[in-house]
């Protein structure tokens, strides 16, 4: 069974004129695993370029190297596919990244209602990865994130949402003149500038 939200959010989003391109996860009954078989269906039969579509990309930053590979294939006729209104291309992107002593890999599915291209596609992911990338790097030089010993339920996911509330606010706030780590330092030191970034942004 799909999940309902999803399937609801792309039929909204294409209603609305506009176009989606949503992360296939784990819950979404049988999608993602069909999605797996028809790559590998598709790298056996050695499909041509003009079927099975790809494009890499080599970045560098905050010293790390990652290469990236984005496949794009045309959504066959399917019922797996029939309740994602609008659906015209599947993608699969690789991503292998090094800093320094570690190596990580991992593979990503897109389902999306833009027509199977796949510079476009890798182009818009590319841009929607670099500002996560840049709200992560913030928050970790910020927070600490990444050194945040917080693991237990659905805390992790709790206190990343609250850090990223935390990172806008003090992205908006007018009242002082510093960096965001600047501004987080001065305003758990100083009650009384908390209270005032708290006044700016409540617009009393």
């Amino acid at each position: 069974m799909q999940c309902k939200c999803q399937t609801k959010t792309a039929k909204s989003i294409v209603d609305a004129d506009a176009n989606y391109i949503l992360t296939v996860i784990g819950n979404q009954g049988k999608l993602d695993s069909r999605l797996i078989e028809l790559f590998v269906e598709y790298w056996e039969q050695n499909c041509k370029d003009d079927v099975l579509r790809h494009h890499a990309t080599l970045e560098k930053s905050h010293g790390r190297d990652e290469r990236r590979d984005y496949y794009t294939i045309a959504v066959p006729d399917e019922p797996v596919f029939a309740d994602w209104k609008g659906i015209k291309s599947i993608s699969m992107v690789y991503r292998h990244r090094e800093a320094r002593t570690k190596e990580h890999d991992e593979n990503i599915f897109f389902i999306s209602s833009l027509p199977p291209k796949v510079k476009r596609i890798s182009r818009l992911l590319r841009d929607h990865w670099k500002i996560e990338n840049c709200k992560h790097y913030v928050l970790n030089v910020t927070f600490s994130e990444e050194a945040s010993r917080i693991c237990a339920g659905n805390a992790p996911e709790i206190f990343t949402a609250s850090r990223r509330m935390a990172l806008n606010i003090l992205r908006r706030d007018t009242t002082v003149k510093d960096s965001v780590r600047g501004k987080r330092l001065r305003f758990g030191w100083d009650d009384t500038a908390l209270e005032q970034l708290f006044a700016g942004f409540n617009g009393t």
